[in-house]
């Protein structure tokens, strides 16, 4: 295993005892992965683990599979949030670690049981101390990825259920190093929207093409004229990502379909360049296939907002991750990534950080998050509740409201 980087914390020989129950608890998460809202079994274990830990309440079922656990420190105060995702993904895992997944078609290519993992070791770790002034609410979040799990959770009373004053989410990230993090101020994760659009015309053979109405060919033609939107009409201070991966016509190679259909996402920060893309993408759809003499359906679909990190708690944030792992080792300035995060639902609530922490290591081939020979970093384990201890030690101070 790669070598954990050194880190200051007062927790520091309680987490690496705990180190090894921890990265068995993430193996067996990744043996056994689900889908979005389908995390019956890793819903089951964070409850049940929960509840032998000591935790005061466990609140289950919310957003289908989510669960809440509540841990109340030794003396009053508020209540702040750290939140995990629990769900894999629909990818069929070729790496050959012993702990391969054994669901066909499903596996963990982007850490989330990783990040339960920690955040169980960390609600362990807090009710066995209680060193803190209020209460840690640990939300363990189904259906980050595309399901829109954080988003049922609000709506389903997360927050009055949990009157989080901040909500803390963290993320592995196998681009960055090991023992590194990155908490940006501003955008972070870009807004996410999906759309799909059915050319209709008139199939035919394909030897005979000039009997029907190619839907195909007019298809192809608003694949790339999607392309035009963030070149030529977003401007160029702005960002906007469309990226058009799906593409439908016939099963056959002598048929010419009644339909094509096409589908992607378009990305983006801010809202007037998201209207601006949808209002393209429709206004080209039916442009173009009327002028091939075909019909457009379009199914443009809102999906995630962009999370947008407040500054205030993203210099707190790198503030805590400072004191764990020194200055030179916190990132204030970095991309945004384009990929989109349901952390944000719960940003649009409540103040708080969506912090990447960095797990490359020369000796661990960690692969891309949502590739399929992506492998979780166990060396990262300590730092990740190293962090979340910090941020509760730092927020909920025991002495915050002794009186002098």
């Amino acid at each position: 295993m790669t070598d954990i980087p050194a880190f200051s914390s007062r927790h520091h020989n309680r987490i690496a005892a705990l180190h090894g129950d921890v990265t068995e608890w993430r193996r067996d998460l990744h043996a056994y992965p689900e889908t979005g809202f389908e995390e019956v079994r890793t819903a089951g274990i964070v409850a049940e683990k929960l509840r032998a830990f000591g935790v005061d309440e466990v609140l289950t079922g919310i957003a289908t599979t989510g669960v809440v656990g509540i841990v109340r420190g030794r003396s009053e105060g508020p209540m702040i949030g750290l939140r995990a995702d629990m769900d894999a993904l629909p990818m069929q895992e070729v790496g050959d670690v012993p702990y391969k997944s054994t669901v066909p078609g499903k596996m963990h290519a982007c850490g989330h049981d990783g990040h339960t993992a920690m955040l169980l070791g960390t609600a362990k770790l807090l009710a066995e101390s209680r060193d803190f002034a209020g209460s840690v609410a640990l939300i363990f979040q189904p259906a980050e990825e595309g399901g829109g799990g954080g988003r049922v959770m609000v709506e389903e009373g997360l927050f009055e259920k949990a009157n989080c004053e901040t909500v803390w989410g963290l993320h592995n990230w196998p681009d960055l190093p090991l023992g590194t993090f990155c908490p940006l101020a501003g955008p972070t994760m870009a807004g996410i929207d999906y759309f799909d659009i059915a050319v209709l015309g008139q199939g035919t053979h394909a030897g005979m093409p000039h009997d029907g109405v190619d839907t195909v060919l007019a298809a192809a033609h608003l694949v790339t004229a999607i392309q035009s939107v963030p070149g030529r009409n977003v401007s160029p201070h702005k960002t906007a990502t469309i990226g058009v991966s799906m593409f439908r016509g016939s099963d056959a190679y002598v048929v010419m379909p009644d339909e094509a259909v096409i589908g992607g996402s378009v990305r983006y920060f801010e809202p007037g360049v998201r209207d601006l893309a949808e209002a393209r993408i429709r206004s080209l759809a039916t442009g173009i296939a009327e002028g091939f003499g075909c019909e457009a359906v379009i199914d443009y679909r809102k999906n995630y907002p962009p999370a947008i990190n407040p500054p205030a708690e993203a210099e707190f944030a790198a503030g805590v991750a400072e004191s764990l792992v020194g200055a030179d080792k916190v990132f204030r300035e970095h991309d945004p990534c384009m990929a989109g995060e349901d952390f944000s639902f719960m940003l649009n609530e409540r103040p708080g950080n969506y912090i990447w922490m960095g797990t490359a290591a020369p000796d661990h081939a960690s692969g891309k998050l949502h590739y399929p020979d992506y492998n979780f970093n166990d060396a990262s384990i300590p730092l990740g509740i190293g962090y979340w201890l910090a941020l509760v030690d730092t927020l909920l101070p025991v002495n915050r409201y002794d009186v002098t």
